[in-house]
């Protein structure tokens, strides 16, 4: 059998995003992890120490190397565009982590740029690739338990008290809660209810003095076919989605004891957040401390929330190993029999899409045009809030017609 080739790829942004996304990189053996590029020379340095790989402090001389044929874009939100565009008109083949850019504007010219340049783009939103909601599509497309009427996502976390940066912390340049976190939910709600969102009504919430930022959001999708949604995020670290499952624990990326600590730190204003942010980069202190949670055996609600789709014959939910499928026949639990090797967050997904769509030519299922209908909503979402009405929807594309096609799809469905 012949060995496929590699893919060259560099990533620009190696931040604490690199860290969750490097492990899968390099666990693939299609992908040739060939350079980085970071403004942080201590990062670089461990990045590169650690991969063997070529560390850059200007992106256009990584841009330049012959042996970089796609890029990961994981800069801070407000360099999505820039970056992602630049990397096309050098002939780089993209995948932008969310958000795909902060208006529809620089979206719309990401999807253009591609389109000219003849490059693969992909928007990489992370938790619509996982095993158990692209399972959850399989269930919904397979008709088993009718046509799907509601799909609904809450989350309780403590994003709220994460480690930010001054840019995280600034609504203008991407930071809070809605334009972080939103995409993942809405991401894989829309592919769940077929795509084509008709309006939004939304809310966001702005409560804790020590992060001038949103924390808080809920919001109300229609579907074309009538399909609703609510979909709700409270990332400030009181209750733990975690714990409303039977199997669960109040633990998310800290222990209740340690969401103390930290939230009267804020309150007292001694919190050192340059330095727990840097700790959680590649190299850094909490480095698998912190990420090694998010790989347990046991799945338990995380940011994207407790999934829960309703069809008319019967409901599907997150499972400890995989879904719990609810029909006239009782209650089923289904092991997907999850490869954690994958890598955090199953992230090897979205790596397998980019490198299927550029050795061989297959589809992008997550194109430019998907990532600005999930974007749409976004922003739909934040609008509603601030001007207390409903937002029509203007730029929906449906699930491409060759989604089955995709990798990571369990056989226990």
């Amino acid at each position: 059998m012949t060995a496929k080739r590699q893919l060259g790829l560099a990533m620009v942004g190696v931040g604490v995003g690199g860290t969750e996304m490097l492990p899968a990189m390099e666990a693939m053996s299609e992908l040739k992890l060939v350079a980085g590029c970071d403004t942080n020379e201590d990062t670089l340095n461990q990045f590169s120490t650690r991969y063997g790989a070529k560390g850059y402090g200007d992106y256009d001389q990584m841009l330049a190397d012959p042996e970089v044929e796609a890029v990961w874009v994981s800069t801070p939100n407000r360099f999505h565009a820039e970056h992602s565009i630049k990397a096309m008109e050098a002939g780089k083949h993209v995948v932008v982590e969310k958000p795909m850019a902060l208006n529809l504007d620089d979206a719309k010219k990401m999807v253009e740029t591609a389109e000219k340049m003849g490059v693969k783009f992909l928007a990489g939103h992370t938790r619509s690739f996982t095993p158990p909601v692209r399972s959850m599509w399989k269930i919904i497309q397979s008709g088993r338990i009718g046509r799907v009427r509601a799909i609904n996502t809450f989350a309780y976390t403590d994003w709220m008290l994460r480690p930010r940066t001054a840019e995280e912390l600034d609504p203008r340049q991407g930071g809070g809660l809605p334009m972080r976190q939103l995409p993942h939910q809405i991401d894989s709600v829309r592919l769940l209810g077929g795509g084509m969102v008709k309006s939004v009504r939304g809310a966001t919430g702005e409560w804790m003095p020590e992060r001038p930022i949103a924390g808080y959001y809920t919001a109300f999708l229609e579907f074309e076919d009538g399909t609703t949604s609510l979909v709700c995020h409270n990332g400030y670290g009181y209750a733990m989605a975690a714990e409303f499952v039977t199997w669960g624990h109040d633990r998310q990326r800290y222990t209740a004891e340690e969401r103390v600590a930290v939230r009267q730190q804020m309150i007292d204003g001694n919190r050192d957040e340059a330095s727990d942010k840097q700790a959680l980069r590649i190299g850094g202190l909490q480095e698998h401390e912190i990420f090694k949670a998010e790989n347990d055996d046991v799945w338990v609600p995380e940011d994207l929330g407790l999934l829960v789709v309703t069809c008319e014959r019967g409901d599907i939910r997150h499972g400890p190993n995989g879904l719990i499928l609810y029909d006239n026949e009782g209650t089923h639990n289904i092991d997907l029999g999850i490869d954690r090797a994958m890598g955090p967050g199953f992230r090897r997904a979205e790596l397998e899409e980019l490198y299927d769509a550029v050795v061989d030519d297959k589809p992008i299922f997550h194109t430019g045009a998907w990532g600005v209908a999930t974007l749409e909503v976004v922003l739909g979402i934040i609008q509603s809030g601030s001007e207390h009405r409903e937002i029509e929807m203007q730029h929906q594309v449906p699930v491409h017609e060759r989604y089955g096609e995709a990798r990571n799809f369990s056989s226990a469905i």
